[in-house]
């Protein structure tokens, strides 16, 4: 099952209408955080840090509802801390479908199956399971074993029950290429509709400080992970992922696109976080707020902010890649192509440099700006 057409319709629809009206800042996904709690203690995650107190509260439906029906935007990721753990999602969910917006919610899984027959199969509604590799190196990177089997159950059930399902990863230095190989065949075999990957950005309050990806190395990591495959390799399934083409291309380095965070606002506890989901600078009390009163040149690559210099993740650069998409025929044209023909290749050789440590930049549309975009889906040989 592939992402439906009247959810890649509405995207379109939605950025050529604030391009022609002149909106110059606008949302693609609510970044929606309705807790920090979680049954898993990821050693690169920064979200359960905080106090006790903190960690018992979260949002109600109904500030939920506010905060998509402010911003306006046609998608979220319901993400945390763990959704699962929310006394309310289903409400929350529900509210969200009913409302025509395309629910992203986000889980480890681990409680997936208990709680998947209070939830109702719809195009609007998708679990994106988390998973950072195959069992071993998704197991590590969570910090308890058995993980990796309890989510491939899940998926299993879910896609049994009539449900969207895709999968999110987030890769760090230590990730083997050739494993990722056999990782995304597994997914390719097991349905999902498809899959998102990110480089993991460093959060300051993460107990692990190593293993996150510098800018160069990035581009080495995914140009070796979508290198040509030959031989056996060459016939196994093709990869789908839940990406937009010209986001793909940016991980290898093919293109540069700055950042545009005011593409994937995060709501939270503390109300709207500034500059972006990964940082922590601030919160504004309105959507509204958070456009007039946060300082956008200050962020992105061509800033010089050096939490900024490294960041490739999906959250800042995918809008970028959506609206240079559907805000250009330009934008367009690149991206059929690469739909058509796939990604750039290479040859798999990762001791290169990148091909410019700043690429030539893609012409981002006057409007440019956690877990999901979703435009055609990328196929990869």
């Amino acid at each position: 099952m592939g992402v439906p057409v009247s959810q890649m319709w509405t995207v379109a629809r939605y950025v050529l209408g604030n391009k022609l009206r002149g909106v110059k800042r606008y949302p693609l996904v609510l970044m929606l955080e309705p807790l920090f709690r979680c049954n898993l203690a990821c050693a690169g995650c920064g979200k359960i840090q905080y106090p006790a107190d903190i960690l018992k509260q979260h949002l109600s439906p109904a500030e939920c509802f506010r905060a998509i029906d402010e911003c306006g935007a046609p998608m979220l990721s319901i993400a945390g801390g763990e959704p699962l753990l929310h006394p309310q999602m289903v409400e929350i969910v529900e509210g969200m479908v009913a409302r025509r917006k395309y629910v992203y919610l986000c889980t480890n899984a681990l409680l997936l199956e208990k709680h998947l027959h209070k939830f109702k199969p719809s195009k609007y509604l998708s679990f994106s399971i988390h998973l950072d590799g195959p069992e071993a190196e998704h197991d590590l990177a969570v910090c308890r074993d058995g993980t990796y089997d309890v989510a491939v159950r899940s998926i299993k059930a879910a896609l049994d029950a009539g449900f969207r399902v895709t999968t999110n990863a987030t890769l760090f230095n230590n990730a083997n290429p050739d494993h990722f190989h056999e990782f995304f065949d597994t997914l390719m075999e097991l349905g999902v509709e498809g899959m998102m990957i990110s480089p993991g950005y460093p959060y300051e309050k993460a107990p692990d400080q190593e293993h996150f990806l510098e800018r160069s190395r990035t581009t080495q990591l995914f140009r070796r992970i979508f290198a040509k495959r030959s031989g056996a390799a060459a016939k196994r399934p093709r990869w789908r992922f839940n990406q937009s083409p010209l986001f793909m291309e940016f991980l290898q380095g093919n293109v540069h696109l700055e950042c545009t965070p005011w593409g994937n606002p995060t709501f939270n506890l503390f109300g709207w976080q500034k500059p972006c989901y990964l940082m922590q600078e601030g919160y504004a009390k309105s959507f509204s707020e958070l456009l007039d009163t946060t300082d956008w040149k200050s962020y992105g690559y061509a800033s010089g902010n050096p939490k900024c210099s490294d960041c490739m993740v999906h959250s800042g650069h995918e809008p970028t890649a959506v609206m240079e998409t559907f805000g250009s025929w330009g934008g367009l044209w690149k991206t059929a192509k690469l739909v058509l023909l796939g990604p750039t290749r290479s040859n798999g050789d990762d001791d290169h440099e990148p091909r410019a440590r700043r690429p030539a930049a893609v012409p981002v549309p006057h409007v440019t700006s956690r877990d999901s975009i979703s435009l055609p889906v990328v196929t990869v040989d």
